[in-house]
């Protein structure tokens, strides 16, 4: 296939540019490098793939790249962690509904001209944040209470674009849903505000490399958000890349929607817990709870059984083989000050 990659410098699609160049893809990547500034990759030189540097909400550019694709992966968007889904509460729908719009528009425009195949939304497990059904089956998204931060909310309504693009114009769709990423590659978004988590500055939003920053820093008592109790489910980006892959080139992923995540539970206390052990051996952990963000939602837990039947799915990357990547690679990462 050729591929159109919307958000080409973005965490999730590092892995996934990776793995589709590997499966003997082609790849057309845009960005505009408005979160982390430019980034290099090791796939930069790769014969299968093009970068292009500009704006997702351009439409006439992203028509004349999707033209002559066979898939378009709608990736593009703000994204962050909880304390951006407050710091950036209107952005998070205004601007990635315009991205959404100019991608789906050109998608649209691909597609009439008898070329596209399918277009692929990367959603999130967010759709999912005021759900009461565990483990969260696909479909739980229509029947739960609609999510209640923006964030949520507006990647609920990507899944309606594919599914009001589908009804109108006949654009097929693929949905996935990853669920907590983790890998190497995070860097601080550019927008982010300097928030204190006691005597550490948060470097970056998402937990897990959070927590080993702080750590790495030397934090003791380890300050973490709410109760700990949190549950999540924390998969590896080159396992989520791997199923991103497999329902693109799956007939049988065509207007379906997979949640894609390892079937291993953790909650926050024992990603702490592991992380300190990893860098501090035996040394006690003492924790200090701080107050939790709004949208801190208790339990995470999807079904991963659709993914397995359809599409021969399994996220299997433990968390402490990610660790054992995400820690060095972060640990070099503050020696230079680029954290």
């Amino acid at each position: 296939m050729k591929v159109l990659v919307t958000g080409a410098a973005g965490f999730i699609c590092g892995y996934l540019i990776e793995e589709l160049l590997a499966g003997g893809h082609e790849v057309v990547g845009i960005d505009n490098f408005s979160k982390y500034g430019p980034v290099s990759r090791a796939y930069d030189n790769n014969p299968g793939y093009r970068f292009v540097e500009g704006d997702a909400k351009d439409v006439t550019l992203l028509t004349a790249l999707a033209a002559d694709c066979d898939q378009v992966v709608a990736a593009a968007a703000m994204i962050g962690g909880i304390s951006y889904f407050h710091e950036f509460a209107y952005d998070l729908m205004a601007e990635n509904e315009r991205i959404l719009a100019a991608t789906f528009d050109a998608a649209i425009a691909a597609r009439s001209a008898g070329g596209l195949e399918r277009i692929v939304v990367l959603s999130s497990s967010m759709v999912y944040e005021s759900t009461d059904v565990y483990p969260t089956p696909e479909g739980a998204q229509l029947t739960s209470p609609p999510p209640r931060s923006t964030y949520g909310f507006q990647k609920l309504a990507s899944e309606y674009f594919a599914k009001g693009a589908l009804e109108q114009y006949g654009l097929p769709y693929t949905i996935v849903r990853p669920f907590n990423c983790v890998g190497i590659g995070e860097r601080r978004a550019l927008r982010d505000t300097d928030v204190m988590s006691g005597n550490v500055k948060l470097a970056l939003s998402h937990v897990v490399p959070d927590l080993v920053v702080k750590v790495l820093r030397g934090q003791d008592p380890l300050h973490i958000l709410g109760s700990g109790e949190q549950v999540r489910h924390y998969t590896y980006g080159a396992d989520l890349a791997r199923g991103i892959r497999l329902a693109m080139e799956s007939d049988a992923a065509i207007n379906e929607d997979f949640n894609l995540s390892t079937a291993t539970s953790t909650t926050v206390r024992e990603l702490a817990e592991l992380i300190w052990r990893r860098i501090n051996g035996d040394r006690p952990l003492r924790l200090v709870h701080d107050e939790p963000f709004e949208h801190d939602v208790q339990r995470r837990v999807p079904d991963v059984q659709k993914a397995k039947r359809v599409l021969g799915f399994e996220a299997t990357t433990t968390l402490e083989e990610m660790l054992d990547e995400v820690i060095p690679w972060i640990r070099a990462e503050l020696d230079e000050g680029r954290i």
